[in-house]
């Protein structure tokens, strides 16, 4: 007699994800989709009436985020998967969902094939956090060298802030063109940033930016 499917609820408030999400899920018999949700308040109103085995998360919900739904949950059900789906996957997201009680944590970046072995590595591990770049967070949260810029990626970064592009940081700071690009990409990956937004608005928050003038 064949086991019983592993019951799993989606929560993102992108229709077009969870759709996305729910087709990779459905060509594994071994996991069943028994509802969605694109807030916090419907994600766990969802749980309470499914009680799914596991579930999976975006991290940005309108209302909240999904640490809440993770904690929310953990507080009651020791024993349910709980995956985090994030574009946002820097040290600091990942210590975070770590802390709060995730299973795993997912980058959007992944194949949705990642996304299913975390579904199923939580339902049967719930409290081993799983995330492909936690090895090397720790090393630098160990270091001290997860926002830590240097002097060069700090003067990178204000001219960033002053709304300058790669080739016109290489001008002015008198280096290459693909130099400016390796250190605004480890500025970034420093931030845990995909873009010149993310990372500003990080920087602001961690000190590393007292303020940002309005570029025109």
């Amino acid at each position: 007699m064949n086991a019983a499917p592993t019951t799993v609820l989606l929560v993102d408030d992108h229709e077009l994800i969870r759709h996305g999400l729910a087709t990779a899920f459905s060509l594994d018999p071994a996991l069943r989709v028994v509802d969605q949700a694109g807030t916090v308040a419907s994600a766990l109103e969802a749980w309470r009436t499914h009680r799914p085995s596991v579930i999976v998360t975006d991290l940005q919900l309108p209302d909240g985020t999904g640490l809440d739904v993770v904690r929310a949950v953990r507080r009651e059900e020791p024993d349910t998967g709980l995956v985090v789906l994030t574009m946002h996957s820097g040290d600091e997201q990942i210590f975070a969902a770590m802390e709060a009680g995730a299973s795993a944590f997912v980058g959007k970046d992944s194949p949705s094939t990642e996304v299913v072995k975390a579904a199923k590595h939580s339902h049967v591990s719930p409290r081993t956090f799983m995330c492909a770049g936690l090895s090397a967070a720790m090393i630098r949260r160990a270091t001290g060298e997860s926002t830590r810029l240097s002097d060069r990626e700090h003067e990178v970064l204000l001219l960033l802030a002053d709304g300058l592009g790669a080739g016109q940081i290489a001008a002015q700071l008198y280096m290459s063109e693909s130099t400016a690009k390796s250190h605004i990409a480890r500025i970034y990956q420093k931030l845990g940033a995909t873009n010149r937004a993310q990372a500003l608005v990080t920087a602001m928050r961690s000190g590393l930016l007292s303020s940002i003038a309005p570029n025109g």
